[in-house]
């Protein structure tokens, strides 16, 4: 039954998220405001947007997910996650914005003078953005599936897409701003009161987590109270649960799940593929925050260089202090749910988050069982808690890590919807197909374009059920730091970069990272018959899988060969452009290279 407390408050931020919408459209009359917000976006309402377009269902659901079902190996998404936003911090936010700019091509074209660049920039943007709109599209499904139990899997995310599409196209840039600083603190409250809730209910988290060290009490029974370790009872573990003892380590389940599939059983023998795993993780993710086109085209809504400096600061903030959080939640859950392991796609433990506030509820549900069988009487019962069992606390905060997670997901979805569509609308559309369109047609395009770009990513989010939201998003990450990340991260600080160098480190990172984790993507849903492969090859796997170690070095090698080989077709004005990327703002020389919208 669908349960009312958790429909009312996934309703709510539904219709806070249009009517935002709609209120902050009536404000976007510009393509300036459609594109970087009229470059006038504050410190505070910027760091709080920025958060809130970050911190996805991967930040909300997927971490809590990924460190049920894989324990110790799972805490260097958030770690890496955080860590990102100081790369941004030391090496790309100043100068970036200190460009002036509406999309990362323009930057490209605007760097090296080339419209051809500007075109290669474009297609990353595309691949980039869809790779991470599928795990967004993963939470929809899941959590609409939750909300309304019996509901299919893709009926959510169809639902979800055309919500969020629609919130786009009605105001771009500007029009989600207020809707994502909104949905950050919204995030904050959902993932934190659960978590003090269930801990003074259940137990800390050192109590939780001491109860899988060896000397773990099994059970079917439950603790119920912040009790010492010795006093909480577990409930079973079902057999597809990893092991206490390879939860807890390091090198467990995650990193070395190629070397197990692959017949490597020894701890030392699996250790060199598990050190392999985790280094390109996170060089995936750290170098791959720094390359995200959602993200960085943010940096152009600051009114300057300085401000995009005290705005990333404000991030590893905001978004630090989220990430304590969705551990706890897997913890906890691996004691109080297990049942979770047993499910996949959908109903695994990527919805842990959503449950687990559930359990608050499970005494009176019990009680009132063991009532109704002793007095063979029926009671009606709302949603699975008892009529007049006292008040579903348990409800009522599933409803709120509901509301969270559609506040994750539509945030996120939101942003990268506005990066691709910009792409299109004002890179291919405004300067590759039309030059001589007017701010109006792009206007106009950029809405056209946002129900084009939905309508894929709702499509290829129907096909993703059975991958781990973590999972994916780390991918999309491997593709970002292979392709981007080394543009930017050179372009701004090494002068000799020539346009052909660029794009040759780009291209052939990029692909070679995307052509990989599809591979791994395809196997994993059954369209590749590679299972006995990979098994044969398990360092391939990992390569495949995690790509970052070899894409990342292989892009900047490439990207510094051709550049020494092309050093005389460097731009004219090079060391002007370099000027404008370092110099301080007050000595007048930053620039706004697209200055045609702004009148």
């Amino acid at each position: 039954m669908i349960d009312p407390w958790i429909l009312g408050f996934s309703v709510l931020t539904v219709g806070l998220t249009l009517g935002m919408g709609f209120w902050a459209a009536r404000n976007s009359r510009t393509a300036s405001d459609f594109f970087v917000a009229g470059r006038g976006v504050s410190v505070g309402w910027n760091a709080s947007a920025i958060s809130g377009e970050y911190l996805s269902a991967a930040s909300f659901m997927g971490i809590a997910g990924m460190v049920m079902s894989s324990g110790y190996d799972a805490l260097w998404y958030p770690v890496c996650y955080a860590c990102g936003y100081l790369f941004l911090l030391l090496f790309i936010a100043g100068p970036l914005r200190r460009f002036g700019a509406y999309t990362i091509p323009d930057f490209a074209e605007g760097r090296y003078d080339s419209p051809l660049f500007r075109k290669i920039a474009v297609v990353f943007v595309l691949f980039i953005g869809f790779f991470y709109t599928m795990p967004q599209m993963k939470g929809a499904g899941t959590t609409l599936a939750y909300v309304f139990p019996g509901l299919p899997y893709w009926a959510g995310v169809v639902v979800v897409g055309v919500v969020i599409t629609l919130n786009v196209a009605l105001g771009g840039m500007k029009g989600i701003t207020m809707v994502q600083a909104f949905q950050y603190w919204a995030k904050m409250f959902a993932i934190s009161v659960p978590v003090f809730v269930l801990m003074s209910v259940f137990g800390s988290y050192g109590t939780q987590l001491g109860s899988n060290g060896p000397a773990a009490a099994t059970g079917t029974g439950m603790g119920t109270g912040a009790a010492a370790p010795s006093a909480l009872v577990r409930r079973v573990l079902p057999a597809k649960a990893p092991a206490d003892e390879a939860w807890l380590q390091p090198f467990g389940p995650l990193t070395t799940k190629a070397a197990r599939a692959g017949g490597v059983t020894s701890a030392s023998d699996a250790k060199p593929y598990a050190l392999l795993y985790t280094y390109s993780l996170i060089m995936a993710l750290v170098c791959g925050t720094a390359g995200l086109p959602h993200i960085l085209v943010r940096f152009y809504t600051n009114p300057d260089g300085v401000s995009a400096k005290r705005t990333t600061m404000w991030v590893m903030i905001l978004i630090g202090v989220f990430y304590v959080f969705p551990p706890v939640f897997g913890v906890i859950g691996r004691n109080h749910m297990p049942e979770l392991y047993a499910g996949t796609g959908a109903k695994g433990t990527d919805k842990v988050v959503l449950e687990l506030p559930k359990i608050l509820d499970r005494p009176r549900q019990e009680a009132a069982t063991t009532a109704a069988n002793a007095t063979a009487t029926t009671r009606a019962t709302v949603g699975g808690v008892t009529a007049g069992g006292g008040f579903p606390w348990g409800s009522v905060l599933s409803g709120i890590t509901c509301a969270g997670a559609f506040a994750a997901f539509m945030s996120t979805f939101s942003g990268l919807l506005v990066s691709m569509t910009g792409a299109l609308a004002h890179d291919v559309y405004g300067r590759i197909l039309r030059p001589q369109s007017t701010a109006a047609d792009r206007m106009r395009m950029f809405k056209v374009f946002a129900w084009v770009v939905g309508g894929v990513a709702t499509l290829l989010g129907c096909f993703v059920e059975p991958l781990q939201i973590n999972f994916m998003v780390g991918q999309a990450f491997a593709i970002a730091a292979a392709s981007y990340f080394p543009v930017l991260f050179m372009s701004v600080w090494w002068r000799n970069m020539t346009m052909k160098g660029a794009a040759t480190g780009m291209l052939a990172g990029g692909v070679l990272a995307m052509v990989a984790v599809s591979v791994t993507n395809f196997s994993d849903l059954g369209w590749l018959p590679l299972k006995a492969f990979w098994a044969g090859h398990p360092l391939l796997r990992i390569l495949c899988e995690q790509p970052a170690i070899w894409a990342v070095p292989g892009a900047i090698l490439l990207m510094v060969l051709v550049s020494r080989w092309t050093r005389n077709q460097l731009p004219a004005d090079t060391r002007m452009k370099m000027l404008v990327l370092h110099a301080p703002e007050e000595l007048g020389l930053k620039a706004e290279y697209i200055r045609e919208h702004e009148h």
